[in-house]
């Protein structure tokens, strides 16, 4: 979404509708020092280090993409971390290569030489798929890709051979080039990274259903039709919207009611300037050039958790690969369903019967009150409840002690990005769900249904044997 001219807020508890589908055990993950930047951690892993300094770019970069938010950068981080999977795995004790499992998607073993540095090979690899993948950025931020490479390749090469630096670049280049292959055979997807706004797509009319606005193209209306890893739209469940929510004008009614609380939450959390505004605004991720992604988000939770709990390159690179295919194959899920049920924005509802005045929090800080496309179930929701399946999964627990300091590195903020604290990985997606009905964008229902499509969706991810 476009930048619009910003103003800065401070800002203050949203009461969290306790969601929770997974079972869990009384162990923690251990937070660190809560004032000190996570991107300073070190671990003890020299591989795992360069892939969190990797992860830590990726992220400066996502705050600048253009055109990609949410659906293309979540296909972005599939294959990024699938290409530093597999330039790692013959590496990695009892792991498996993904070529035995996706059709078309080959790797020639003969390049691998056996005298390949993994820590060169992983640098080559995702420069290479970091500098294709993030298909656009903005004017200058690019140079960072190449810069960022160098720097650590003069630092991996110190002390090693001519023959092994490359050799481990080769193949480094050659694994980020067969996923990049295999990328675009996924026709689907590159014809949506051209055009993900396709003037050919008529959006269907009636009471109750989103249209574009004016001057606004519907996004991402095909991308159902793109790649997944774990589980397709068609194998995931779906919850008619009008079966739990019917449409109605009646002040009574279960969807006036909804709506309504979106324009008193929103409403008071902006006059009061309180926690809900700092809630919304902290997981907002919305804005091009002023924040991260919703899924790069889940990645910086991931990079810091990483970082926390000091894993091995290997849980490294299965974490973040199994991150990588649920977001994706969320991002597919939650776009069906959207453009399935077609369900208005709140704000189209509260203008026409509630306050003809009424504006999103979001929409200071963009041109649109609204992202361009329907609301059930939310993205955010969706994108939060998945990367909670993962962590509960890949952790073996719901409980932790955990503070998301995304934006601490970050200057000149317009938005209130103050590091909030967790306890648990699904009271963290449950606020990130519901933070978007203080920012005035979706109602209670899209939260619920993207939570629950989140987590079915986390346990196909899970299920994947990567050993």
């Amino acid at each position: 979404m476009k930048i619009k001219n910003l103003k800065c807020t401070t800002v203050l508890a949203i009461s969290l509708l306790i969601f929770q589908s997974c079972s869990t055990d009384d162990s923690f993950i251990d937070d660190t020092d809560t004032n000190t930047s996570v991107s300073t951690v070190k671990v003890t892993d020299d591989a795992t280090q360069l892939i969190t300094e990797w992860a830590d770019l990726w992220v400066s970069l996502d705050q600048y993409t253009e055109r990609m938010r949410p659906n293309i950068v979540t296909r972005s981080l599939a294959y990024i971390h699938l290409t530093g999977y597999e330039t790692a795995v013959p590496f990695m004790n009892n792991y498996t290569s993904n070529t035995q499992r996706f059709n078309g998607f080959t790797i020639n073993s003969n390049v691998l030489e056996d005298n390949v540095n993994i820590s060169v090979a992983l640098n080559t690899a995702y420069a290479i798929a970091i500098d294709h993948f993030m298909h656009n950025l903005e004017n200058g931020v690019r140079q960072n890709i190449t810069n960022f490479q160098n720097e650590k390749e003069e630092e991996l090469s110190a002390g090693l051979s001519e023959s092994e630096i490359e050799n481990s670049e080769d193949w480094g280049r050659h694994v980020a080039q067969r996923v990049i292959a295999y990328a675009q055979t996924d026709r689907d997807a590159e014809e949506q990274i051209v055009n993900p706004t396709p003037r050919n797509y008529i959006a269907p009319i009636g009471i109750g259903l989103w249209t574009p606005n004016e001057n606004e193209d519907a996004w991402f209306p095909y991308w159902r039709e793109v790649r997944t890893f774990a589980i397709t739209p068609n194998e995931s469940t779906s919850i008619d919207f009008d079966t739990v929510l019917a449409y109605s004008t009646n002040t009574s009614s279960d969807y006036y009611e909804q709506m309504n609380e979106v324009y008193e939450v929103s409403t008071t959390a902006r006059e009061n300037d309180n926690e809900n505004l700092w809630i919304a605004e902290f997981w907002a991720d919305d804005v091009e050039g002023l924040m991260i992604s919703p899924p790069g988000r889940q990645f910086s939770i991931a990079n810091q958790l990483i970082r926390q709990n000091d894993l091995t390159f290997d849980r490294t690179l299965e974490l973040l690969l199994r991150l990588g295919f649920a977001l994706n194959d969320a991002a597919v899920s939650a776009w069906d369903d959207k453009y399935t049920y077609n369900i208005e924005r709140p704000s189209n509802y509260i203008t026409e019967y509630i306050d003809e005045g009424f504006t999103t929090n979001l929409s200071k800080f963009i041109e649109e009150a609204n992202p361009a496309f329907p609301s059930y179930p939310s993205g955010h929701a969706t994108f939060a409840g998945v990367s909670a399946g993962v962590f509960i999964g890949f952790f073996g627990t719901d409980n932790i002690n955990f503070t998301d300091t995304t934006y601490s590195d970050f200057t000149d903020l317009e938005f209130n990005g103050t590091p909030r604290s967790f306890s648990s990985f699904s009271e963290m997606a449950t606020e990130n769900a519901y933070s978007r009905v203080p920012l005035g964008v979706h109602v209670e229902q899209d939260a619920i249904e993207g939570l629950r499509l989140g987590y079915e969706i986390s346990d196909a991810i899970n299920s994947i044997n990567l050993q």
